[in-house]
């Protein structure tokens, strides 16, 4: 797989913090700029308690703890299950595994019954995803609102299909890796969701693309890192850019996390918004509705850097025809 430590830095960079209980009209202007300027940012002050996030990160712990028989019966590589244990990564990835185990759940709105379908241990495990995902999901809405008023957008232009699909929340572990060398946790890759939240590791790992180098991400205590999906690239029609990450093992620290992704329902249409499209800024993307969206869409490979050298546009284009 070749050497993966050439290619990273041992800088670290300070992502902007946006402090949600601030001023919205600074607010909004601030997620616009880190939107447009490099595409994450972190965010305090953001509604999600500590003991929801201490609680969550508890149970994570303890799932990962939990013994391989507890696990198994939950374990698919089907990536068609909204619910399921697995190794390695959701993409395409030609073979390639990578050094992650992830349990992914969907979360309905409101999440009623769904929870019924998930694992039942650790013992507090349903009621604990089920308080964070409405918490994360409240935060990333207000977000996205914020994002249309510096837009110039109608502020609920998120609130229908384009924001509405089941809550996507994923715990993910990257164990101590023996070879960090030729091993990663998960291939570069531009997220297919709408809007990413996570709530972050101490232990570094993750890292986004930013002027053709690999930028190591130091989380700030209790925030939250956000970034764009490729489905607001579209809808912006290439003003806000989903921007390319990875992570990297290490060989003597598990790294934790846990993720919550806004998402189109699977019938709705990614297309430019009317507000960005004009004589003389036509449509740059083709539209399609967000299932075959995701599909074109699910193709990473280790060490390819698709965003680098491709833009979005024609990897859309070279691969609709063959929807």
């Amino acid at each position: 797989m070749g050497d993966l430590n050439s290619s990273i830095p041992n800088g670290v960079v300070s992502l902007p913090v946006i402090d949600l209980s601030l001023d919205r009209d600074e607010v909004s202007r601030a997620i616009l700029d880190a939107g447009k300027n490099i595409g994450f940012f972190q965010v305090i002050n953001h509604g999600v308690t500590e003991q929801a996030m201490r609680d969550m990160e508890a149970a994570c712990r303890e799932f990962f703890a939990l013994p391989a028989e507890d696990k198994a019966a939950f374990y698919s590589e089907d990536n068609k299950k909204t619910n399921r244990y697995f190794s390695g990564s959701t993409y395409q990835t030609g073979g390639n595994k990578y050094w992650m185990d992830c349990l992914r759940l969907g979360c309905s709105i409101p999440v009623g019954d769904s929870k019924n379908n998930w694992p039942d241990k650790p013992q507090n495990l349903r009621d604990v995803i089920e308080t964070f995902s409405v918490l994360t999901r409240d935060m990333g809405m207000e977000l996205l609102r914020l994002l249309c008023q510096g837009m110039g957008l109608r502020t609920d232009y998120f609130d229908g299909n384009l924001g509405g699909a089941d809550v996507i929340v994923t715990l993910n572990h990257y164990p101590a890796c023996p070879d960090p060398s030729t091993m990663i946790g998960l291939p570069p890759h531009c997220d297919r969701n709408l809007l990413s939240l996570l709530l972050p590791s101490t232990v570094p790992g993750l890292q986004f693309s930013h002027n053709g180098e690999w930028i190591d991400v130091e989380p700030l205590p209790n925030a939250f890192i956000v970034n764009f999906g490729l489905p607001l690239e579209v809808v912006t029609n290439g003003m806000l850019k989903s921007i390319e990450h990875r992570v990297v093992t290490n060989t003597t620290m598990a790294r934790t996390s846990v993720g919550t992704f806004i998402t189109p329902t699977k019938d709705c249409l990614i297309t430019p918004a009317e507000e960005f499209l004009g004589e003389e800024n036509p449509p740059r993307y083709h539209a399609v509705t967000y299932g075959d969206f995701n599909r074109i869409h699910s193709i990473a490979k280790h060490g390819l850097s698709s965003v680098k050298t491709t833009e979005l546009k024609k990897i859309e284009e070279s691969l609709s025809t063959k929807i």
